[in-house]
């Protein structure tokens, strides 16, 4: 081959690999697979950062905090350009991101923010306090329409994980609208159980949920029905939900209560179809990954991301700029045309 040949071949691959380089690395830092919720998320950003022009590293860390630490940081080592991450523990990232920061790597906290970090550039999320109010709504109204000749109606609460920032929105969202009924005497939690401290769910995790329902079945309902519990996502749900069952709520004159849940996820719409779980809070993680992309393409290309909230989430160092998606509400009326009609879902899947 001629030294020209050698130099034209040499010249088309240096242009291909800056082609193929061009838009830059993103690294997506996911907590777990075990939440098939992580997983569409995951998927969603790989597929549209890469039609986006943008080379990905996904990684999921299975609820494990080191796990997550070492996989940031060998991103860092690597030298993306952009860290995603829906963290873990929202407040064990910041030693990691201040070696972001000083690799000149941009962070966008998705979905949970990252606190006591000034190295966290912006955060893509839902309305999260819009989520509870929502839980609690379809919870009364769940109330109303099962329990109607019944006052007060017994409910017990549950939080999501004390770690998670977002579990306090989902909470304190949800307490705006049952707090004044429980002070009314309409709502009466029986165990007198209140409060994120004494309410949350270490780690999302539906079998703690289960065996706290279980426990406050025996406690406190052995001569009293329970009408309805708060719980924040589908997992918890599905654990509540069997420890009811195993008493017998859902068979004979036993109704079933109003059990609410958080992500839409298959199990959960196939229990509300069944006439277990009443409601599920839908949160398009489609949506969220095209915020979070166009994020990540401002900042890459020296502009401004679009936001709409710069007041919401102090993450204890600073207020991060943030763009906040609407979530929907999803019971057996309305699971067909906002699941299957925004094409999230195939019949296939849920039937």
């Amino acid at each position: 081959m001629s030294i020209k040949k050698i130099l034209l071949t040499a010249g088309a691959v240096m242009l291909f690999a800056t082609t193929a380089m061009a838009d830059g690395m993103v690294g997506i830092a996911m907590p777990t697979k075990s939440s098939a919720r992580w997983i569409s998320d995951g998927n969603s950003m790989v597929e549209q950062f890469q039609a986006a022009g943008y080379q990905t590293d996904l990684q999921y860390a299975e609820d494990d905090i080191p796990n997550q630490l070492a996989q940031i940081e060998n991103m860092i080592t690597k030298g993306v350009d952009v860290l995603v991450i829906a963290a873990i523990d929202g407040t064990t990232l910041s030693n990691a991101l201040e070696n972001a920061a000083a690799a000149g790597i941009k962070v966008i906290a998705y979905d949970r923010l990252i606190r006591d970090s000034g190295d966290v550039d912006y955060y893509a999320t839902f309305d999260n306090f819009k989520v509870g109010v929502q839980q609690a709504t379809t919870l009364v109204d769940g109330l109303k329409e099962r329990y109607p000749d019944v006052k007060p109606w017994n409910v017990e609460l549950f939080g999501g994980s004390p770690d998670d920032n977002n579990a306090y929105f989902f909470y304190n969202g949800a307490m705006s609208v049952l707090q004044p009924m429980i002070d009314s005497g309409d709502i009466v939690v029986v165990s007198g159980q209140q409060g994120m401290d004494t309410v949350g769910t270490l780690r999302w995790d539906g079998a703690v949920a289960q065996a706290r329902m279980e426990n406050l079945l025996s406690a406190h309902y052995t001569d009293k029905t329970v009408n309805g519990v708060l719980s924040p996502y589908d997992g918890l749900s599905i654990g509540i939900l069997s420890s009811l069952k195993g008493v017998g709520y859902g068979s004979g004159d036993l109704k079933m209560p109003i059990v609410t849940g958080q992500d839409a996820e298959v199990p959960s719409v196939k229990s509300i179809l069944a006439g277990e779980q009443y409601s599920t809070i839908f949160k398009d993680t489609r949506s969220l990954a095209g915020v979070t992309v166009g994020m990540v393409d401002a900042m890459l290309k020296g502009g401004e991301p679009e936001i709409n909230d710069t007041k919401t989430y102090d993450n204890g160092v600073k207020v991060v700029p943030s763009y906040l998606l609407e979530p929907l509400p999803v019971t057996a009326a309305n699971w067909e045309s906002t699941l299957i009609g925004s094409g999230y879902y195939t019949m296939d899947q849920i039937k």
